[in-house]
């Protein structure tokens, strides 16, 4: 199949979609069973976050995460795409670049003055594609696990956070 004969529907994330989620998290080195997924949709969406999917014939290739941050620094809130997953079988036909359009827009909506990318520093192919999208480098971003706190629960062991 070549990328003209490809028609994708970009909507919202379902919960049915966390077995194919699951698998595009694990292409990206992030592997979490459909169960745990479908946790951190719910999650996401209680706060008000979203996750896209593009389909092709209803099944599920690709998605993104989007965030919309109120910031003090900034007059408009700030954008951010946190996750985004191609399946690899189906890279190079358009799908990614119809993934950031769609949340491009949905943050544009959503008054976001400035979208950001956090890609890993190792995926140099990724950064391409965003800089190819008009995406620049504009700074660093640091990262530091903390431990789990004695008495707090993760998100899988806290009630608030499953499915009912």
């Amino acid at each position: 199949m070549n990328a003209a004969d490809c028609s994708f529907e970009i909507r919202t994330a379902r919960l049915e979609d966390a077995l194919a989620l699951a698998g595009l998290l694990e292409e990206l080195g992030f592997p979490a069973p459909a169960d745990v997924v479908a946790q951190r949709l719910s999650v996401l969406a209680q706060a008000g976050e979203t996750t896209l999917v593009g389909t092709l014939s209803s099944e599920v290739l690709g998605f993104v995460t989007v965030h919309v941050t109120p910031v003090l620094h900034r007059p408009t809130p700030v954008g951010r795409m946190t996750g985004l997953v191609v399946a690899i079988r189906a890279r190079g036909r358009g799908l990614g670049r119809a993934l950031v359009a769609s949340a491009e827009r949905h943050l544009a909506d959503a008054g976001c003055g400035m979208v950001e990318v956090t890609s890993n520093q190792e995926l140099s192919e990724a950064h391409s594609f965003y800089q190819q999208l008009g995406y620049a480098m504009t700074s660093y971003r640091f990262g530091k696990t903390l431990p789990l706190i004695a008495g707090v629960k993760s998100l899988s062991e806290d009630s608030r956070w499953t499915r009912k």
